[in-house]
């Protein structure tokens, strides 16, 4: 009967540190989604990385359409593309 309790309270307490181990887990998690909030850089689809992209397409376009202003001829005519 004692080898029976001793697996019994070896199960307990492995149930105890998988408890243990998830809050760790969590709070980890926690960690990890405020740091995604900032501004900061990150490899991959991120928050920063939408924001540089939209800002140089910004950018793009708003020296098309400069181009087209100062030159008078329509971008796909000025780069070329159509003749």
């Amino acid at each position: 009967m004692k080898s029976s309790e001793d697996s019994n309270s070896i199960k307990s307490d492995n149930n105890t540190l998988e408890n243990e181990n998830l809050d760790f887990e969590d709070e980890s998690v926690n960690k990890i989604t405020k740091n995604t909030e900032d501004d900061t850089y990150r490899f991959g689809w991120s928050k920063y990385a939408e924001i540089t992209n939209g800002r140089f397409a910004m950018l793009g376009f708003l020296s098309i359409i400069l181009i087209e202003l100062l030159s008078n001829q329509s971008f796909i005519k000025w780069a070329g593309i159509l003749n």
